[in-house]
């Protein structure tokens, strides 16, 4: 199983990344963590294979915990950066420090499995060659820098948005029209968000008919 940390310091996201890479075969979740100092720390005490980094965090720019890894001895993980930034220098900068792959936020869940699924084949190759023809260096080169684009921006973010700020929770047509979605895609949204955690659904009991189906953060 390739160990993965996530790094975010927004805790429901953290959840939410963790979640998707739990359902990506042969990738286990070891911890996570919502500040540089955290995530060096845990780091240091039990390096995982892949850090799953958002840039934004409390106490540091993502790329400085980058530089601060390059100068740990081995083993350090591999880095996968997730984050709002799009801006060319911090692109070039995350290359130039090694990360394997940088996908911006929001993304679909299918962007974040490819990536980790052609990283885990390149993890899986690398662990079978001996000695590399330059044939196999292209090929293995290429996994990575060949997935697919991101698809566009999901709607799973503002459907969490929508909960997030409805404090007496909301239901699945209200999250559709604040959302500007059809209320079947809302229910499916809401569906996935109640299996890994970051909502949480109750039952609201009316005077006749069914009970309606409410949904709200956790508190």
């Amino acid at each position: 199983m390739i160990r993965t940390l996530v790094v975010d310091d927004d805790y429901r996201v953290a959840d939410l990344h963790a979640a998707f890479v739990g359902k990506v075969d042969g990738f286990t979740v070891v911890g996570q963590a919502h500040t540089a100092r955290a995530a060096y720390e845990a780091i240091a005490e039990d390096p995982p294979d892949l850090l799953l980094l958002d840039l934004y965090l409390p106490d540091a720019h993502g790329l400085e915990l980058l530089r601060r890894l390059q100068s740990r001895p081995t083993p350090r993980p591999d880095v996968i950066v997730i984050t709002a930034a799009r801006d060319a220098s911090s692109v070039r900068t995350a290359l130039q420090l090694g990360a394997v792959s940088y996908l911006v936020k929001p993304f679909a869940f299918d962007a974040l499995a490819e990536r980790l699924r052609s990283y885990r084949e390149l993890r899986e190759r690398l662990a079978h060659l001996g000695e590399a023809s330059q044939e196999d260096v292209d090929e293995l080169y290429g996994l990575l820098r060949n997935a697919p684009p991101p698809k566009p921006a999901p709607t799973m973010q503002r459907v969490l948005d929508v909960v997030r700020g409805a404090d007496d929770g909301v239901d699945a047509a209200e999250v559709a029209a604040r959302a500007g979605i059809s209320r079947p895609t809302s229910q499916r949204y809401l569906a996935e968000l109640v299996k890994s955690g970051l909502v949480e659904l109750t039952l609201r009991y009316g005077t006749t008919g069914r009970p309606t189906h409410r949904y709200r953060v956790p508190r």
